[in-house]
Formats: structure tokens, sequence, C-alpha cells
């Protein structure tokens, strides 16, 4: 369990201990193009804020979830939920996609759906089976999407993330209740994100959020630092500058409206605010962006 393995690193992306790179909600890469340069093997680990779907299409995966191993030895599709301490090895043909989501882009799917996405709290192994090469087609197109810039990417993207969630909604069985303490914490946690996903705007206080999860501010506060290596307020705070970068790069906002549309009173806080946490100016940031390699 999480509570007896506190040397697990907690990773954004797998050994990457930097922040969410860039300004997308989701990262889409090849099985090999990562775990080639670990030998096939990547080490237990876990992830505070990202939600992931290993995608094998063919070859061999050996899967460490929480301690306990498996295998899949056909088409299917690997449920990762934050803080689940997981690890894989790989056969050397090894053919599929690793997806990764942040907090924002599940909510916005959520609300797309109409509906909690309960399928991405359970580490789940779900075969394709009949529906293998529809899947393939929708993966292998999304992959096709992410890499390039075609015009409407973001929808076509949102469109085929979409689909994907509902063929696994569709396999997922009855929900559990949660089995222990790990799992309670974690799914708290899960709670707390999306309240933050809701509210970021409004810099509300930490104790306004326990107070409407039903904990005090003093557990909210230990449970992000247990699992999220966070505090809670540091949370909102990395949500608030996910979103300004975002605006900074694919907007015209000026700064002035940029702080409104964050909730932000004064422009001159604001501009303080996001130098402290990226070290940059918001000007400064568009500026690189802009200058950045495609």
């Amino acid at each position: 369990m999480m509570s007896s393995l506190p040397g697990v690193p907690l990773f954004q992306l797998y050994g990457e201990n930097h922040a969410w790179p860039g300004t997308d909600l989701l990262h889409c890469e090849s099985i090999p193009a990562r775990s080639r340069l670990h030998h096939w093997e990547i080490k237990p680990h876990r992830h505070a804020k990202l939600f992931q779907l290993l995608y094998v299409q063919r070859g061999q995966a050996q899967v460490e979830i929480e301690g306990k191993r498996s295998e899949i030895c056909e088409a299917a599709i690997q449920v990762v939920p934050p803080l689940t301490v997981h690890g894989f090895r790989f056969s050397a043909d090894i053919q599929g996609h690793v997806l990764t989501f942040g907090t924002a882009l599940v909510a916005d799917l959520e609300q797309r759906l109409g509906a909690p996405l309960a399928v991405l709290a359970s580490a789940t192994c779900y075969p394709l089976g009949s529906d293998r090469h529809r899947l393939h087609a929708l993966i292998d197109t999304l992959q096709q999407e992410y890499q390039g810039n075609a015009p409407s990417r973001a929808a076509m993207l949102q469109a085929l993330v979409t689909a994907l969630m509902v063929w696994i909604s569709r396999r997922q069985q009855s929900g559990q209740l949660p089995r222990n303490r790990d799992e309670r914490d974690r799914q708290l946690l899960g709670r707390y994100l999306r309240l933050v996903e809701a509210h970021y705007r409004e810099h509300l206080s930490v104790d306004t959020f326990a107070a409407r999860l039903g904990v005090s501010s003093l557990r909210l506060n230990q449970l992000c630092r247990d699992l999220a290596g966070q505090s809670a307020l540091q949370v909102v705070h990395q949500r608030l500058l996910l979103e300004a970068r975002r605006n900074l790069v694919y907007t015209r906002m000026s700064i002035g409206q940029l702080s409104d549309s964050l909730g932000f009173s004064d422009p001159t806080y604001f501009a303080r605010f996001f130098k402290r946490l990226s070290g940059q100016t918001p000007k400064g940031y568009r500026q690189s962006a802009r200058h950045a390699p495609a």
C-alpha cells in the first residue's frame, strides 16, 4: 500500500520531475518511445494529479499495481488513477500508447458526459476483444492529431478522447465502495481536485474547501502533502498557473484582462504571483512561448 512505500518516487510524467509540460492537458506517446530508453522497464512510481491509460495493441506487458502483478497478453487498456503506485515491464515487440490526462481535461470530459468518470477511479484492465480494430483506429487517429497542428486540433482531440472514455465506461463493472483507508484517501484527494477545478478562479480559502469536503483544513493539508507532495493551497496555485500559461499562449488577452478572468483584483499582484511560481513575468512567458520551436 502507498502508506508502506514512502520511498516510491512521485513523478509528474514518468521520470520527469518538472511541472505538467506546456499548456496541453493531454499527453500521448507510444510505449516504445520511452520504455526503450529504460530497457523496456518502468520502475514503480506514482503521479499526484495525472490519470493514465496504458493501451497495449500487441506484445506483452507485465503490470505491477500497488504491489500486485499481472500480465497483459492481448489487446487491452489498463487504467491507472492518480496516486496509484504502478510499474511496467514490456516485451521488446510491444506496440501501443500511453495517454496521460490532467485533472482539468477529466473535469471537462465529465461536464461533456454529464456524469463523473468513475471508470478512472479504479485501476482496472479492459480487454478490447472484438473491438480491438475499432479502438486501434481511434487511438491511432488520436496520436496523429496530437502530434500534428491541423485546424481545430483541440476540438478533434476532445472528441476522440470523449469517444474513448465512453467505450471504457461502457465496459466498466459495477462500482465498489472504497476497500481501505488508502483508497478512501485517494478518493478524497480526487474530490478535492475536482472541487479546485470548479472553483479555482474564486480564490476560496483552504478552510472553505475543507468545509465543503467535510474535513478539517489540517486534514486536507496533510492529505495533499502526503499524496500530492504539495499543500492544499499550492494545488490551487498550480491550477491558476496552468490556466494563466494557457491563456498567455493561446489568447490575445492583455495581462489586465487575464488577471480579471482568473479572479485577481490587481494585475500587479497577478504578475507577482505568476513570476513567483514560474520564474518569469507573464509578458516574458508569452514572448518566450511565441519564439519557442513548434
